[in-house]
C-alpha cells in the first residue's frame, strides 16, 4: 500500500483519487486474491465464506475494536451515501446468492455497479469537497511516507508487496483446505473464520491506527468501503474467473448475520452519529457469540 500510494503521488494523482481507489480497495487485495485462488482450487466454501466472513469480521471485530479504543464520530453526509450503498449492496448480494451460484453475468453486473459508484463518488467529492472527500484524503495521508522515496523504489516496494500477497493467499487457501480435511470440518467454516479474519488484517491495522490518531472518518469509511468492494468487486471478479456455487450453510445462517450486522452498524451510527465504546464492546461480544454459534453447529 505504501509503495503504491507513493508511486501514485509521484505521478501527480490527487489524494482524493488515491484514497478512493488505491487505499479504499487496496486493503481488500488479500480477500480478492484469496477468493480467486479458492475458486480456482475448487473450494467455493472458502471463496464465498471469505467474503461473507470478512464483512462480518470488519463490522463486529474491527470496528468494535476501533470504537473501543476511541469513540468514532461519523459524518451524516458520508453515512447517508456510503451507508445506503452498503445496505443496498448487502440486500442485492442476499438476493443473488439465493440463485445457488454467482455466475459470470452476475459478476459483470456487480463490477459495472461498482465502477459507476466509484466514478459518481469521485465526481461528487471533487465538486463539493464534502466529508467524503476529507475522508479519502485522510486515507491517502495515512499511507503517504513523510519523505517521498524515488519512483523506482516505491514501485519495487509495491511489486514485492503484491508478490507476497499473492504467495500468501496461495498458502492460506491450501493450508485452509488441509486444515478443514484434517479437522473434519467444512471448508466453509474455515473460510468464514480463519481465512476471513486473516484477509481482514489490513482493515484491522488501518482502522485501529485511524482510531488511535482520532481519524474516525478513516476508520469508519475504510470498513464501509471495504465491505462494498468485497461484495461487488471480489465476488464479481471471482465469478468472472470461475462460476461460484454457494454453499448451503451460508444461506442458512451467515448471509443473514452479515445483513443483520450491517443493519446494526447503520442503526448504531445513525442514532448518535457516532460509535461509542459501549457499542464497540457490544460488537466484539457479538462477534465472539457468532464464532461460538459456528463452532457449536459445526459438529
Amino acid at each position: 500500500m505504501r509503495g503504491a500510494v507513493a508511486c501514485a503521488t509521484r505521478l501527480g494523482i490527487s489524494p482524493l483519487l488515491i484514497g478512493m481507489t488505491l487505499v479504499g480497495f487496496g486493503t481488500s487485495t488479500p480477500e480478492l486474491v484469496t477468493s480467486i485462488d479458492a475458486a480456482l482450487m475448487g473450494a467455493p466454501g472458502i471463496a464465498v465464506g471469505n467474503v461473507v466472513g470478512s464483512n462480518i469480521a470488519n463490522i463486529l471485530l474491527i470496528l468494535g475494536l476501533a470504537a473501543l479504543l476511541s469513540p468514532l464520530l461519523i459524518d451524516t453526509t458520508a453515512l447517508k451515501r456510503d451507508g445506503a450503498m452498503l445496505l443496498l449492496t448487502s440486500l442485492a448480494a442476499c438476493l443473488l446468492v439465493f440463485f445457488g451460484e454467482v455466475n459470470a453475468w452476475m459478476g459483470i453486473v456487480m463490477l459495472l455497479v461498482l465502477g459507476t459508484y466509484v466514478v459518481w463518488c469521485y465526481l461528487q467529492e471533487r465538486r463539493l469537497k464534502d466529508a467524503g472527500a476529507r475522508m479519502h484524503r485522510h486515507e491517502a495521508e495515512a499511507f503517504t511516507p513523510s519523505v517521498s522515496p524515488p519512483l523506482w523504489r516505491s514501485l519495487a516496494i509495491a511489486l514485492v508487496g503484491l508478490a507476497c500477497t499473492l504467495g500468501g493467499a496461495r498458502f492460506l487457501v491450501s493450508g485452509a483446505i488441509d486444515l478443514a480435511a484434517a479437522a473434519g470440518i467444512s471448508e466453509t467454516l474455515i473460510g468464514l473464520t480463519i481465512v476471513a479474519v486473516g484477509t481482514s488484517l489490513p482493515e484491522l491495522v488501518t482502522s485501529v491506527m485511524a482510531a488511535l490518531r482520532r481519524q474516525a472518518d478513516v476508520a469508519f469509511g475504510n470498513i464501509v468501503g471495504s465491505n462494498i468492494f468485497n461484495l461487488l468487486g471480489i465476488l464479481g471478479v471471482t465469478a468472472l474467473v470461475r462460476e461460484i456455487p454457494v454453499p448451503p450453510e451460508i444461506l442458512k445462517l451467515d448471509l443473514w448475520v452479515m445483513l443483520g450486522v450491517t443493519l446494526l452498524l447503520l442503526a448504531a451510527a445513525w442514532s448518535g452519529q457516532r460509535l461509542s465504546r459501549r457499542e464497540g464492546g457490544v460488537f466484539l461480544v457479538g462477534y465472539i457469540a457468532y464464532l461460538g454459534v459456528l463452532i457449536a453447529t459445526s459438529g
